[in-house]
């Protein structure tokens, strides 16, 4: 049923089946002006921003999710079940746990661990792992090999924490695991697509260390991951 109660659109045919999904609206729309041609800002998705155009003769439509797993859990559910979405690639920022990731490297997800229980109240799965889908990873890393960008093919850590009132040692969970960054979306992603038979998938690009300390700035963060967007289009 249309419109669902986030997104009050009544023409499905304005979304597209592949879905590129930032955190942050502001960089859907900074992708949208800067990569697609006939676009048609989406209205009615309370409290974010979306966009269909083309890249070359490829429709796709580029949404943001808001933060966290609740929120990128209601956006993308809908879209898979309400507007027969059928892949959904998200296209966020992360903290490395790690020193061998630098600053604007580019993360492909091989699975989100999660201490979250999302997966298991939805009655999806109770692995503490979530899987993206195969084959849409297979074809990002051979898009991202043709256009010759570096791709770091890892475990992430999906947290529901941004801030730990006793601190966070991830360096155990890098050690437990191999989560070699954190975000806070993916998890949730790959537990609505499992659930409904679609595919997804994770790009990621390193917008500060834990490590070193190093942090990129807002806007940034905004206009500077070019590199995974590409990835992304291109793959179409």
């Amino acid at each position: 049923m249309i419109p669902t109660p986030h997104i009050e659109l009544t023409d499905a045919s304005l979304i597209a089946k592949t879905v590129l999904m930032p955190g942050d609206p502001l960089r859907a729309k900074h992708i949208a002006e800067k990569y697609l041609t006939k676009v048609v800002q989406i209205n009615g998705v309370r409290n974010m921003l979306g966009y269909t155009g083309y890249f070359g003769k490829k429709k796709v439509t580029v949404m943001g999710s808001g933060m966290g797993m609740p929120s990128i859990g209601i956006y993308s559910y809908e879209l898979y079940k309400n507007y027969d979405v059928e892949k959904i690639i998200r296209i966020g920022s992360c903290g490395a746990y790690t020193k061998e990731l630098d600053l604007y490297d580019v993360i492909l997800a091989t699975g989100a661990y999660s201490e979250s229980t999302y997966a298991k109240v939805m009655g999806v799965s109770k692995r503490k792992i979530l899987l993206p889908n195969k084959g849409l990873n297979n074809r990002l890393e051979k898009t991202a090999a043709n256009l010759n960008i570096e791709l770091h093919k890892n475990i992430i850590h999906s947290s529901d924490n941004f801030y730990y009132a006793n601190g966070f040692d991830f360096n155990a969970l890098y050690e437990k695991v191999g989560a070699v960054a954190v975000e806070m979306e993916s998890f949730a992603l790959f537990a609505n697509a499992k659930a409904l038979g679609k595919k997804a998938a994770c790009l990621l690009t390193v917008s500060d260390s834990l490590v070193t300390h190093e942090v990129t700035t807002s806007n940034e963060r905004q206009t500077a991951f070019n590199n995974m967007v590409l990835i992304a289009l291109n793959s179409l």
